[in-house]
């Protein structure tokens, strides 16, 4: 069944249907592939070498000069004016966190590194958590339910099911462990540009939305928290934001392409 007949099903009961535009070509899908492979080995090389006493500046060098090594372009630099080649956030906060030479990592913090990859003029986004020395058992396992999320939200996520079945899949799970999910950030399309429609909710009610047909290539990043999960925007840089009530916050990334059969993860 075509483009067309797919969209006019699906219409005829009330769904929502995906534009074209969200529909990525063969040839789009192996020009994200590749920028997602490089996306994949700096955050590898992060990992290699994240430790405690280092920079958050340090953290965006090795991001920058390893990218440049494998050809690719740091997309956060410079877009929309932000300051530094990847994100960097630390304990409570949820995302945005801006690289400096003053914010050194220390025994117990917890980081997000968020990083995102255009090689050949496509793009890759993924991000991942980092504990550091011995951490507070309440983040270990916040950490872990935030990765057992986006995992669960991936095994589950099948051609043509709903959109809205990612943020029940999340949001359940974290409840039931007793952590609480961030609403007002979300996933997103790729591929094309850094950002792209649709909007991947990481809460909802399940079998609502729109149908998600193959082809499509978005993120999954829930941003779970210790606490409530109302956040705020700091004031002085306009980027970071935070737990409002000064809680732990976990994050992990992927990009994946929705394919006939199932869910290829292109960046992670």
């Amino acid at each position: 069944m075509n483009y067309e007949e797919l969209v006019k099903k699906y219409q005829a009961l009330g769904i929502k249907t995906p534009s074209r535009s969200m529909i990525k070509t063969k040839e789009q899908i192996e020009g994200i592939r590749q920028a997602g492979r490089i996306n994949t080995k700096v955050l590898d090389y992060v990992a290699e070498n994240i430790h405690a006493g280092m920079s958050t500046a340090e953290i965006d060098d090795l991001v920058s000069s390893k990218t440049k090594e494998l050809g690719g372009i740091c997309a956060p630099l410079g877009y929309e004016g932000f300051p530094r080649s990847v994100c960097t956030s630390i304990n409570d906060q949820v995302c945005h966190g801006i690289p400096d030479a003053h914010t050194i990592l220390k025994n117990g913090d917890i980081i997000n590194v968020d990083c995102t990859t255009i090689y050949n003029g496509y793009y890759a986004d993924a991000s991942r958590m980092f504990l550091i020395g011995n951490v507070d058992p309440i983040a270990k396992r916040l950490v872990e339910v935030s990765k057992e999320c986006l995992d669960l939200a991936v095994k589950n996520l099948k051609p043509f099911s709903r959109l809205r079945d990612i943020g029940y899949t999340i949001e359940r799970h974290a409840k039931e462990c007793g952590f609480s999910v961030v609403h007002e950030i979300g996933g997103h399309g790729v591929g094309i540009e850094f950002h792209e429609d649709p909007f991947i909710y990481h809460y909802g009610n399940k079998n609502t939305g729109m149908i998600l047909f193959p082809g499509m290539v978005f993120t999954i990043e829930p941003m779970i928290n210790e606490g409530s999960r109302q956040v705020f925007l700091d004031a002085e840089n306009n980027w970071t934001i935070y737990t409002d009530d000064g809680g732990w916050s976990s994050q992990f990334e992927y990009t994946v392409l929705l394919t006939e059969t199932g869910v290829e993860i292109l960046a992670h």
